[in-house]
């Protein structure tokens, strides 16, 4: 099932990792198909005029009757969240983690495919790394954030853009089959980045804010449709259960904030992890600002 709009979803939001409120937003509705009307002209019955003479004509003509048969037109209509992109021409070279000219080209490729990264500049460090992951999870490939030849050969012959479920509105979509976040604007998926969220795993552990506390719960993020309302704008924080950094939170405790450490999988109290280049990203470009809704779901298609 595809998001059309936004969707409603009100969840419960007990305290988990961060803060303990938490705000429910109403998405406008969908846009409905357009309704085409097919008008139809009348048809008028022949009229007959009785002839001067009342002398029977010699002959008589049989009417003619004449069938048109409607014509019948389809039109297909791509979804707003489809984009296309050309082939990569010459083919994008499988450079290992090797900096050089060779990287850069697969950065840039990596740009127009909507994976973030912080710069095109031949370097392979930790956000092509980040972004090379978020491909290969998108795409079914070893996630091992290496450009070996396999994910050059996708990456190279790709003639679409990646995308989220929504195909309406600004919204940000967590996808947790997937473990990606998609930037999602005016229903297009303009950006994607690798993340990390909730284990879901029980959890005892000490509160770092209170020694004499200690912090229980399960590592979930919560599906459902909620809204960041509130953040902290500069520098790490110590959370109750770790430090985070410069968090936007969207239901209870629970935030997209930058971490260290980003793996290709589930690994969080139920915080949704992107790097710290990421996250400095995020609030530079204002493309998560307060009242933002945020589509957390499974991934799954039914």
């Amino acid at each position: 099932m595809r998001m059309r709009g936004l969707l409603t979803i009100a969840a419960a939001v007990p305290l988990s990792a961060c803060a303990s409120t938490s705000l429910a937003s109403t998405p406008a509705p969908a846009p409905q198909e357009p309704v085409t009307t097919l008008t139809v002209a009348p048809t008028t019955a022949p009229t007959t005029t009785e002839p001067a003479t009342t002398a029977e004509p010699t002959t008589t003509a049989d009417p003619t009757t004449t069938t048109t048969a409607e014509s019948t037109t389809t039109t297909t209509t791509t979804p707003a969240n489809i984009v296309s992109v050309p082939a990569a021409d010459p083919p994008i070279v499988g450079v290992g983690t090797r900096d050089g000219a060779d990287t850069q080209r697969a950065q840039e490729r990596l740009l127009e495919l909507g994976f973030w990264l912080q710069s095109a500049n031949g370097d392979y460090g930790l956000t092509t790394t980040q972004a090379v992951m978020a491909f290969q999870k998108y795409y079914g490939l070893v996630t091992d954030g290496v450009l070996g030849d396999e994910t050059a050969a996708v990456m190279t012959a790709l003639t679409e853009r990646p995308h989220g479920r929504a195909d309406a509105g600004t919204l940000v979509e967590i996808d947790k089959g997937l473990q990606l976040l998609f930037f999602v604007i005016d229903g297009k998926s303009e950006w994607v980045l690798n993340v990390s969220s909730g284990s879901e795993k029980p959890y005892d552990e000490p509160d770092q804010n209170d020694p004499e506390k200690r912090q229980t719960g399960d590592s979930i993020t919560r599906n459902g449709l909620h809204e960041v309302y509130r953040e902290r704008p500069e520098g790490w924080w110590e959370g109750d259960l770790g430090e985070i950094y410069r968090p936007k939170y969207f239901t209870g405790g629970i935030a997209v904030h930058g971490s260290n450490h980003v793996p290709d999988y589930p690994a969080s109290h139920g915080c949704v992890r992107v790097s710290v280049p990421a996250m400095d990203w995020i609030w530079e470009t204002g493309l998560m600002p307060l009242h933002t809704p945020v589509w957390v779901h499974e991934g799954d298609q039914g």
